[in-house]
């Protein structure tokens, strides 16, 4: 054999042992188109969710791998695996099992469902209530509690009322279990069993069933949610096809034809464009953060900072937003109308600013007032730093005083302006925020105010208007996070991210 056959079969031979090799040996997930999602999907929204999957990929062309399972089982299996995208769970217990576990990110929420009794059309064997299920002649179907949502939330809600260990022992004995509500429902379907427990929405999927609705599991309402996970390769494209399953006239749509509750999402954008008014103060703290949450969410915010006095009297004029981040509670009230009850995520105190070794011996807010002294305000309508400074300064008795004095030299909308002439030298004293005077300890010295009225707090609220009320929702849990929270304290922001007394519920 010549050196150059000898060559060539070498060659052909490698080539076909590492196509064999790739044969053998690479993950199903790999056979997939490359930009295809993979998605973890409780039995129970298979309809739905096939469907609006195959509608998404003719629009946009990004394909959906499609898992389905009960939720337990589909969380266990990706837990093991470590791969995919988006996790559809049938109620929120599954979700917050794969919180715990750190599994999932983003969490947008599609249904809701209830537990209720199927049976075959026309009732034939009369079932009216849980203890004809425990009847001689009655066969019935459940899912294992430790696979599927419906089984799960079956043995809760009857283990209250001591009545689970009886129907338990009745589909042992005669009856059977399955893995997920599908297959329990198809089983009364087929006549293989008398009743089964399943959601509503399960019943309504199947024509020749009808559902008996029971007192003890009308209020049971479950959430089926749809959840980023937190090993996604492409979490961008997964909140793309997320918001997409939730927009009333996508997947909404399908949902409802499908018989489910779905809720009312975000009007559908492929790319979103959302307004946010903040007050100019916040600014250092969430400019970054609203960048990455516009890449990762493949969205573009348009965020307006200016002094709170400014922004409310645009809202009060027909200017909309999405959201708005007050510098101050009381800003926030003056437009309330026009939002949600606010979250607080931050409060910042009022501090006076002097030049390094405070020249001018300034010690207390009185201070201020004395001969010859260049004093720099907020103004006190277009920013909620001047508005409070005047209150601060009214109680006092000091307001008018800097006024007659000629003190009163410079007032401004932000308090970065005020540092900014404190740098170059034209004043002798300003009143900020803390946060303000973050990046300027070095060349300026701060002197706190030991009066409790020189203090704001920070709330942020989505407006009800809004078409994106979800986004701007997980915008705010991104505000508070604990990677924002490290930057709001760096700052010299107080955390406090607790809700006000009605706050926004998803």
């Amino acid at each position: 054999m010549s050196m150059r056959n000898l060559l060539i079969g070498s060659l052909l031979l490698a080539v076909s042992m590492v196509v064999l090799l790739r044969m053998t040996t690479a993950p199903e997930v790999e056979d997939k188109p490359r930009n295809a999602l993979i998605l973890y999907c409780a039995a129970n929204m298979k309809n739905p969710v096939e469907e609006a999957a195959r509608q998404y990929e003719q629009e946009y062309g990004v394909a959906v791998q499609l898992t389905y399972g009960g939720s337990g089982t589909l969380l266990s299996n990706l837990q093991v695996a470590g791969l995919g995208d988006l996790y559809l769970a049938a109620d929120a217990s599954y979700i917050a099992l794969a919180r715990e576990k750190n599994l999932v990110a983003e969490v947008l929420p599609l249904a809701k469902q209830h537990p209720v009794i199927a049976v075959a059309k026309g009732n034939p064997k009369k079932i009216a209530s849980l203890d004809d299920l425990l009847r001689s002649d009655v066969r019935v179907a459940l899912a294992n509690p430790d696979a599927a949502s419906i089984g799960k939330i079956a043995k809760r809600v009857l283990r209250e009322t001591n009545q689970w260990e009886p129907l338990e022992k009745a589909v042992q004995t005669r009856g059977v279990f399955k893995p997920t509500v599908m297959e329990v429902a198809n089983d009364v379907k087929l006549g293989s069993v008398d009743a089964a427990i399943v959601y509503d929405s399960t019943a309504r999927q199947f024509p020749d069933l009808e559902a008996v609705e029971l007192p003890l599991f009308k209020p049971r309402v479950e959430d089926v949610s749809l959840s980023i996970l937190r090993f996604s390769k492409a979490p961008t494209a997964a909140l793309r096809f997320a918001r997409y399953l939730q927009a009333p006239e996508k997947g909404g749509a399908i949902f409802k034809k499908w018989g489910f509750e779905s809720v009312d999402g975000d009007a559908w954008a492929e790319r979103p464009e959302l307004t946010l008014f903040s007050g100019a103060m916040l600014r250092p703290a969430i400019d970054d953060l609203i960048h990455a949450f516009e890449q990762r969410e493949g969205v573009t915010i348009t965020t307006v900072y200016n002094g709170c006095g400014i922004l409310t009297s645009q809202m009060r004029a027909g200017a909309k937003t999405d959201a708005y981040f007050s510098c101050d509670l009381s800003y926030f009230e003056s437009v309330k109308e026009k939002f949600d009850s606010g979250v607080i995520v931050s409060a910042n105190d009022m501090v006076i600013l002097v030049a390094k070794e405070n020249p001018k011996n300034i010690r207390t807010i009185e201070d201020l007032v004395k001969p010859g002294m260049r004093v720099g305000l907020a103004h006190p309508v277009k920013s909620a730093l001047g508005g409070l400074t005047q209150k601060l300064l009214d109680a006092q008795g000091l307001y008018q005083k800097l006024i007659d004095t000629g003190n009163w030299k410079v007032e401004s909308a932000t308090g970065d302006y005020l540092v900014n002439q404190m740098r170059v030298g034209s004043l002798d004293a300003v009143l900020v925020y803390t946060s303000n005077a973050a990046f300027v300890r070095e060349h300026l010295d701060v002197i706190k105010i030991d009066v409790p009225s020189a203090h704001a707090v920070q709330p942020y609220g989505v407006a009800k208007d809004s078409k994106h009320r979800y986004l701007m929702e997980r915008l705010l849990e991104a505000i508070r996070s604990d990677a924002s929270k490290k930057r709001f304290e760096e700052l010299g922001f107080q955390w406090r991210a607790d809700a006000l007394k009605e706050a926004p519920q998803p």
